[in-house]
């Protein structure tokens, strides 16, 4: 049987917010404006450093809803940048292709593993239902540190056109590095797969 948890957390309504922020900051980045870019992203990441905070520091607002929602929000916000930085010309459409390719991967994978530990009968209304737990995700260090690096890198191309360093060949090292981090990411999750889920057994 799966848990009954309580989803409305103050972690997750964090990652609530950032995915909210993320169709606003695909605006600013299309119509250029870089500098409230800048401001909006860096609440973005304000909301992600606060709701891991929270989740590891008080036990009533750690969810097995979070584990799924925290690094989907990521997902969501860091698709987003990258197709607007992309359309923007600054960040190149191979890259943004392989991280998006990655992450509808992951995305799908986690909609299987919540089908598959549902308990039977399945329904549609239980499997979409936020208060019922039937596992928990576990990242990849790799995965951990590939986000860090998506994120630097959205950071350091959202700053090239205000400080005037869109050509820098060290923004060019940081694509190749991200590419890098973002294969050996996918290759992560294909490896240990199982390992990266807990199940949850009912009390």
């Amino acid at each position: 049987m799966p848990q009954y948890e309580n989803p409305w957390t103050i972690p997750n309504m964090l990652s609530m917010t950032r995915i909210g922020l993320a169709p606003v900051l695909g605006y600013l980045i299309i119509e250029e404006d870089f500098n409230i870019a800048l401001g909006v992203f860096a609440l973005a990441g304000l909301t992600d450093l606060l709701d891991g905070f929270i989740a590891r520091n008080w036990a009533s607002q750690k969810s097995a809803l979070g584990s799924a929602l925290d690094p989907l929000a990521d997902k969501i916000l860091i698709s987003v940048l990258y197709v607007s930085l992309t359309y923007a010309d600054l960040i190149p459409v191979p890259l943004t292709y392989m991280i998006i390719s990655r992450d509808v991967m992951l995305i799908a994978a986690v909609f299987y593993v919540r089908y598959r530990t549902l308990p039977t009968p399945r329904t549609l209304s239980k499997y979409f239902n936020p208060c019922y737990a039937t596992a928990r995700l576990k990242p990849t260090f790799i995965s951990k540190v590939n986000t860090a690096v998506q994120l630097i890198l959205v950071a350091a191309s959202l700053a090239a056109p205000v400080f005037n360093y869109a050509d820098s060949i060290y923004l060019q090292i940081l694509w190749c590095f991200t590419a890098f981090t973002t294969a050996a990411s996918a290759y992560s999750y294909y490896h240990y797969g199982r390992k990266t889920v807990q199940v949850i057994k009912g009390k």
